[in-house]
């Protein structure tokens, strides 16, 4: 069997969470940037992989997924030695689902809020309400921790990786104030110590960071 191809780009969050999911399992993965700008997506072969045309895009030998919840989901159920980033028994699954849907709805959302108007239509005004959502975000996530050291209890999940990858810009417009929300900043820097962190997200979300920081944007 060869080896499993990840289709990205490094800005992305998604693409990042795959990353780390992929380097905890510790498996041998081919990832091939996909030049988004000048529609490599829109190719016939990317089609055929994924219709949506979005990455990230995995190959799994001929097995094609998209959306990085269910790709990671995918991953560890297949190539886990183990259960622990996603567990089989039901109640725990649970509450790591609840995570990844609070993440893909309520995270992105309050995330895309903020970017797209920056990214896409180049208004660097950010609207304070805006930040105060993110500082919603923040509280919940605080609130999450209470519970152990990671998002769905004491052992790391690929939840904390999805919103780890989400966080990593968020920060650039809101530093987490470990005055107010202690448990979500000693979470930060213990999935920074993760041995793979800044091979699969510190290094790759640079390009997303100064990006975000060459707008000059101003919080009204």
């Amino acid at each position: 069997m060869g080896k499993v191809t990840l289709y990205g780009i490094d800005g992305s969050p998604p693409v990042r969470s795959v990353l780390l999911t992929l380097n905890a399992l510790g498996l041998d993965f081919d990832y091939k940037i996909v030049n988004l700008p000048a529609k490599e997506q829109l190719k016939p072969e990317f089609l055929k992989m994924n219709p949506l045309h979005t990455v990230p895009t995995l190959d799994d030998n001929g097995f094609y997924l998209y959306d990085s919840h269910a790709i990671n989901s995918y991953l560890v159920s297949k190539y886990g030695k183990d259960d622990s980033l996603y567990p089989k028994d039901l109640q725990k699954r649970a509450i790591v689902d609840q995570r990844l849907h609070y993440d893909s709805s309520v995270v992105t959302s309050t995330g895309t809020a903020i970017t797209h108007p920056l990214f896409w239509e180049n208004n660097s005004e950010i609207p304070q309400a805006r930040i105060d959502a993110l500082e919603g975000v923040y509280k919940n996530l605080n609130l999450f921790l209470e519970s152990g050291d990671y998002l769905a209890g004491d052992s790391l999940t690929i939840a904390d990786f999805h919103v780890t990858a989400a966080m990593t810009g968020f920060v650039v417009f809101l530093p987490v104030d470990a005055s107010k929300y202690p448990k979500l900043a000693a979470w930060v820097q213990r999935i920074k110590e993760l041995p793979y962190y800044e091979k699969a997200n510190g290094s790759p979300s640079q390009q997303i960071i100064e990006f975000i920081k060459s707008k000059n944007f101003t919080i009204v």
